[in-house]
């Protein structure tokens, strides 16, 4: 079976680049080479280079494993904060529906 090419948007192809440029620059700066990372996350060096070439395709776990490991701040808030984010945002999906039904097409009977 052929593989199914997925055509992102440009903003979201920017938001991959850019984190991948960030840990491309914290992980230089930590004064880590591709393999010590590539070891750190378990992975091979070929998708420590996809993650800083910014490759959509990269598993996003991996991608935020790598910018946690490097202290690329996620979300504009320390890695000790993300839990406390992340309860806050989870506090805020309890109060919406849990289901998001289609609203009903209006008719029009305006001759």
């Amino acid at each position: 079976m052929a593989k199914r090419t997925y055509a992102y948007l440009p903003a979201t192809l920017a938001a991959v680049e850019t984190l991948g440029v960030q840990v491309a620059i914290a992980r230089r700066q930590l004064g880590w080479t591709v393999a010590e990372l590539a070891g750190r996350l378990g992975v091979s060096t070929a998708v420590v280079g996809r993650i800083e070439k910014g490759a959509p395709g990269t598993a996003v776990g991996t991608v935020l494993e790598a910018a946690v490991l490097c202290g690329v701040p996620l979300f504009g808030a320390d890695a000790r904060d993300l839990p406390d984010l992340a309860a806050r945002q989870r506090a805020t999906l309890a109060l919406l529906p849990e289901r998001v039904r289609p609203k009903p097409a209006e008719i029009d009977d305006d001759f």
